[in-house]
């Protein structure tokens, strides 16, 4: 379908590291009047590179991929092509997670198990100039909004204590005192409002502060 200025083709590019999943896409825009699907990636790094070949309206990006994070590839794009309009498509719910790629420049965020129902709508309305953000995601971070951040330090050890280190392991690893790493998980749990290591574990996955 030719594109006119009434009546626009909205050019896609999909990025997923899941053939299956890039097809499944696919079938659902070709299916629409108003899109094209013109490119796809399966990497960061080819994200990247396709989107300066082809610059297309909207950019579908995975968050979890093998060579570059999604995040990243966005924060490379958005800082080279600064009206570049991507929605993320994740399995992961977490209200820190949704932020950062929101501060990274995406201008959507959609979990897969949705995509059925809004991402055709989705695509319309960020191609339009809105953002969108699920309800459930947009409370979350509006209820966290007040606390103060983990720090990437803390988020460092949280990694280190979901991998099951110890204080003391934990120390040597990072080149601190065991006193240090004491004091910086005392930080922790008062941030993340538990009492210990393995709730903090379990709140910050569930926020996407860290990735299991």
């Amino acid at each position: 379908m030719a594109s006119t200025e009434s009546d626009p083709v909205i050019r896609v590019l999909a990025v997923d590291d899941h053939p299956v999943f890039r097809g499944g896409l696919a079938a659902m825009i070709q299916t629409q009047p108003d899109m094209a699907l013109v490119g796809e990636a399966a990497t960061g790094r080819e994200a990247i590179d396709q989107f300066r070949r082809l610059k297309p309206d909207v950019t579908l990006m995975d968050l979890e991929m093998p060579d570059m994070r999604g995040l990243d590839a966005i924060k490379v794009i958005c800082k080279e092509f600064p009206r570049a309009r991507i929605i993320v498509l994740t399995t992961y719910s977490g209200d820190a997670q949704a932020l950062e790629t929101l501060k990274g420049g995406a201008a959507g965020y959609l979990l897969k198990s949705t995509l059925h129902r809004e991402l055709l709508d989705t695509i319309r309305n960020v191609h339009a100039g809105r953002r969108h953000l699920p309800p459930e995601i947009a409370s979350e971070i509006a209820f966290h909004a007040g606390e103060e951040p983990l720090t990437s330090r803390e988020i460092e050890v949280l990694h280190l204590i979901a991998g099951g280190g110890a204080n003391k392991t934990i120390a040597a690893q990072l080149s601190l005192s065991e006193e240090t790493v004491k004091g910086y998980l005392k930080s922790i749990f008062l941030k993340l409002g538990v009492n210990d290591r393995t709730l903090a574990v379990t709140i910050a996955a569930k926020r996407g502060i860290i990735q299991l």
